[in-house]
């Protein structure tokens, strides 16, 4: 696995440590900001509870905050901080947050700090640039050289798949592998284009059946628009190929003629007998009848630098069928015939190698205890990636990289991570710790550290997207807010735990927007009476259900909250800024779990997409120790 470019340094595990310990000590002031639910911004007062500045203060705070800080790292800005006293250290929060209160104080503090504890200021990831050149040991062709992602994904998923094969095919290379393992496949994209471009054996594995038959159906198509693109790309080197050799004939017939006539000539001379030039006399010589048969049929044999030049120029031949580019005549020599034989047998040996090049769609639903062999049987030395592997795969997918010593690389970018399952989260429920998704590590787990839903949430946010005015809905945001007041102050109903879906882009109007959702959350006669309430309760419940929440009371409730908008959005940009911290959080509790393993060689983080169009844009990445 020795690569010409060693592979990049990247921090030990205690420099991660004592990186964990300063995020931690952050985050318990700051998490509750990212705690807190939107749903139940007005019914539980949160702004008040939280935040003693006014939005608008936040909200301008924020803003040259992130101006100052959006084309320079935080780093620089936060030592700033700590020269002028406003922050002694990272770890004394005192200037953030007030002592007695924990509420927030200073906005400004509080986003730089956010900003040195992104992932992008730490210092901690490898460059992709640093480490494909690490990886790149020799240049190697591809199989698919006109197949473009952009033809059949969108941009977004085109952006991935491009940059992250390339990444997976210089893996492969480096440890010598043909045989990639693509969990949480989805549709396949990644999985097909590894196939189609670079050659590559990949078993694309999804729990959903929907997906593996999509994807199969996916694949056949992408690979007959393949076959049509690689067809005309031959078609055009062929014509091109044809073109170079009938003119290259030609200028050999005239230059093989004058080499007659002159061979005829010096013959004719030596026997002291001249013909007028262009006249052949019937001479009996044998050498004078072998020169009228090559004039009397010139294509008989053709040069054998002929071929010679046309494999130089053309090294892809051995893509074209065997037959066009076969030797036209065995007079050439033996070396000739070895030659061609060696090309036969390396075309051949490339078609079978083509075949063996293929996308397999499986499905299968993967834990940390699944076996690979019995849902692979062909199973070899072999990469895992994933591309965006919600919640707990992306943690199975480390665990299976560390428990299988086929596996020789991983590369896997996550996501959701509001799906990951915690252990210190409910610690009622019975649970092996191998079934967790968060938190991996030593560290993290001895901290019994938990983030919580609503922070994992937050952690899935866009800062990027928002700083280049992608904003958040907050219109949607702030009706779900007022619905759940309502919906406490009519029904009773103090948490609803209920998703009312994407009604918001279905409706007309707050009002409409309103009845939508108390008709979708089953608050209606039948479902009242189902209801453990006291009998006035239940009695006033089941008049509002039986007649309706009067327009009035609806927009009596709009009008009261909607003056308050702004400590909605300035809070809602509050968790967007502290977003990259959280997901900071989990990354390196994956990195961590990493350098923690014998096994492993060599492990780090890069980031590989753009964060405007992929905002989940960092990858787990490990190499094996050589056995």
């Amino acid at each position: 696995m020795a690569a010409s470019v060693p592979l990049p340094e990247t921090p030990d595990l205690p420099t991660l440590r004592a990186t964990l310990q300063g995020l931690l000590q952050f985050l318990r002031e700051a998490l509750p900001i990212s705690s807190a639910h939107t749903v139940d911004f007005y019914t539980e007062s949160v702004w008040d509870q939280l935040i003693d500045l006014s939005p608008e203060t936040v909200l301008a705070a924020l803003r040259r905050t992130t101006a100052e800080a959006r084309f320079s790292e935080a780093r620089p800005l936060v030592e700033a901080e700590r020269e002028s006293g406003a922050m002694h250290g990272v770890s004394d929060f005192c200037k953030i947050f007030c002592e007695t209160s924990r509420k927030l104080v200073n906005v400004e503090v509080f986003a730089l700090a956010a900003q040195y504890y992104s992932l992008q200021n730490l210092g901690i990831c490898t460059p992709l640039e640093q480490l494909l050149t690490a990886l790149q040991r020799k240049q190697k062709q591809t199989v698919g050289e006109d197949v473009r992602p952009e033809e059949f994904m969108n941009m977004k998923k085109s952006h991935e798949v491009h940059i992250m094969s390339e990444l997976i095919n210089s893996m492969a290379d480096f440890c010598g592998v043909q045989q990639v393992i693509d969990l949480g496949s989805g549709k396949g994209y990644l999985s097909s284009f590894l196939s189609l471009k670079y050659g590559l054996n990949v078993y694309g594995i999804d729990s959903s059946n929907v997906n593996t038959h999509g994807a199969k159906e996916r694949n056949r198509k992408l690979t007959k628009h393949w076959s049509v693109c690689h067809t005309r790309s031959r078609l055009d080197v062929s014509g091109r190929a044809s073109k170079m050799t009938k003119e290259r004939k030609v200028q050999n017939e005239i230059e093989h003629k004058a080499n007659i006539e002159e061979e005829y000539n010096k013959n004719a001379i030596n026997q002291g007998e001249m013909s007028p030039p262009g006249i052949l006399p019937d001479f009996s010589d044998p050498v004078i009848s072998k020169i009228r048969k090559q004039m009397e049929n010139p294509h008989a044999q053709l040069p054998q630098e002929e071929n010679l030049y046309f494999e130089k120029v053309f090294p892809f031949i051995d893509f074209l069928p065997i037959q066009p580019v076969e030797p036209t005549s065995s007079s050439s020599g033996i070396s000739n015939r070895e030659i061609s034989e060696a090309n036969k047998e390396k075309r051949k040996a490339t078609s079978k190698s083509s075949e063996s090049n293929i996308y397999s769609p499986l499905t299968s639903f993967i834990t940390a205890e699944s076996e690979l062999c019995d849902i692979i049987k062909d199973l070899e030395d072999c990469l895992m990636v994933g591309l965006h592997t919600c919640g707990d795969l992306a943690a199975n997918t480390l665990r299976i990289f560390i428990s299988k010593n086929e596996i020789k690389g991983v590369c896997s970018v996550g996501c959701c991570y509001h799906l990951l399952s915690e252990e210190f989260e409910n610690q009622h429920k019975e649970c092996t710790p191998e079934k967790w998704g968060f938190p991996m590590c030593r560290y993290l787990r001895e901290e019994r550290w938990c983030c919580g839903r609503n922070a994992r949430m937050s952690a899935c946010l866009a800062l990027e997207r928002v700083a280049v005015g992608h904003g958040l809905p907050t219109e949607s945001l702030f009706y779900r807010a007022v619905l759940q007041d309502i919906i406490k102050d009519c029904f009773g109903i103090t948490k609803c735990d209920q998703h009312v879906g994407k009604i918001y882009s279905k409706s007309s109007s707050f009002l409409d927007y309103v009845r939508k959702c108390l008709v979708k959350l089953g608050f209606d006669e039948h479902e009242i009476f189902r209801r453990k309430m006291s009998p006035a309760l239940l009695c006033r419940c089941a008049v509002l259900a039986a007649y309706g929440v009067s327009e009035k009371i609806i927009m009596d409730y709009y009008e009261k909250y909607k003056l308050r908008v702004s400590e909605l959005e300035a809070f809602n940009m509050l968790k967007v800024v502290l977003a990259p911290c959280i997901e900071t959080l989990i990354l390196l509790d994956r990195l961590c779990y990493l350098k923690e393993q014998e096994d492993v060689a060599w492990c780090t983080l890069v980031k590989l997409f753009d964060p405007v169009t992929s905002p989940r844009c960092y990858a787990i990445f490990a190499l094996k120790k050589q056995q």
